[in-house]
């Protein structure tokens, strides 16, 4: 999950400036449909005409910026994968007019299609499989201090939030000897979407000829250049939809079918889920705490699961440490958190 900045309670009407956007795009007599929020300030909109759909994302400056999205739709596309096409664009007022990819939301399929659920996640992977396979994009790199500052968002809300007084320096030495080896590991590294997940992945009917299985790809504007474990992590350590174990495994496996070093990458794996999982603990806290979206404290006993999975990997064991000094049992219990 990658950070919003502290989120306001936007209108669902569409700015005068995007209707003016709208018409000059050619769709100006077009019916507008504001969807759902995520976790930021962008908002989108389907736009229909004449049996025709397209996507307005209004990403407001100065808080939002669709510049990074853009440059990774544009990577994406130029290596074969299918991101939403760019219909027109205006960096400066925060306006991007986008193709519709339609309803079909991977994790809405599912939970309708369960016996779906091997095939499209075996799917999932083989995307990331081939994505890793091309040249990093243009990426900023996802370096030591990247890692270390979204890990101490853990200990900067979760902690807080529930009065701890808890070693921080103790915490960042644990991480920095836990995450050495990975970075050694990382090398020149790969593309990294950072939100690659169930619910930012659409099923297409028609792939339009592109080696991506008819998955079309959202939310991808924070991608870096980092570790291919962390995709993995993010899509078979989902916070927002339960992942069994047994598939999970059975996804790492197609994953590592052509992986020399299988044990290195597991270890590497377990060290990115603590890590991303730490860190998704921290911001649910804190969109509860600072922005009031509370909804996100029902996920994190979902997280805390999976990271105990992966604490219990060797590799985890000065972290696994510093946790058990520092962390009560009872928070980090399965149904452990209640709200802070």
């Amino acid at each position: 999950m990658t950070e919003p900045a502290s989120i306001p309670n936007p209108s669902n009407s569409v700015p005068p400036h995007a209707r003016e956007f709208i018409a000059r795009a050619g769709w100006g007599s077009a019916a507008i449909e504001p969807l759902a929020g995520d976790a930021s300030f962008r908002r989108y909109f389907r736009i229909n005409r004449d049996g025709e759909s397209a996507m307005l994302m209004d990403a407001p400056p100065p808080n939002e910026d669709p510049r990074p999205f853009l440059s990774a739709a544009h990577y994406l596309l130029d290596h074969g994968f299918r991101a939403p096409r760019v219909l027109a664009e205006d960096a400066d007022m925060g306006l991007v007019l986008l193709e519709d990819f339609g309803h079909r939301r991977m994790r809405d399929h599912l939970d309708v299609a369960p016996d779906d659920e091997t095939a499209i996640y075996r799917d999932a992977v083989t995307v990331l499989s081939k994505l890793h396979r091309v040249p990093a994009g243009p990426f900023r790199p996802y370096d030591l201090n990247e890692y270390l500052r979204e890990a101490k968002l853990f200990t900067e809300w979760f902690c807080v939030a529930h009065n701890l007084a808890v070693d921080d320096d103790g915490y960042e030495a644990a991480w920095r000897e836990v995450l050495g080896p990975l970075l050694d590991n990382q090398g020149d590294g790969v593309t990294v979407l950072r939100d690659y997940h169930a619910e930012n992945i659409m099923l297409l009917d028609d792939d339009d000829g592109f080696e991506a299985f008819g998955q079309g790809l959202l939310d991808f504007q924070d991608a870096l250049v980092g570790h291919p474990a962390y995709d993995l992590v993010s899509l078979l350590q989902d916070a927002r939809r339960d992942v069994d174990p047994s598939l999970e495994s059975e996804m790492l496996d197609h994953y590592l079918a052509d992986i020399g070093d299988r044990e290195g990458f597991l270890a590497d794996y377990a060290r990115l889920g603590a890590q991303r999982n730490a860190k998704v603990v921290g911001i649910f806290v804190r969109l509860s705490q600072r922005d009031g979206k509370d909804r996100y404290l029902d996920l994190i006993p979902r997280v805390w699961e999976a990271m105990e999975r992966d604490l219990a990997h060797p590799a985890l064991g000065p972290v696994a440490r510093w946790l058990d000094a520092n962390i009560p049992g009872e928070l980090r219990a399965a149904r452990g958190f209640t709200g802070a």
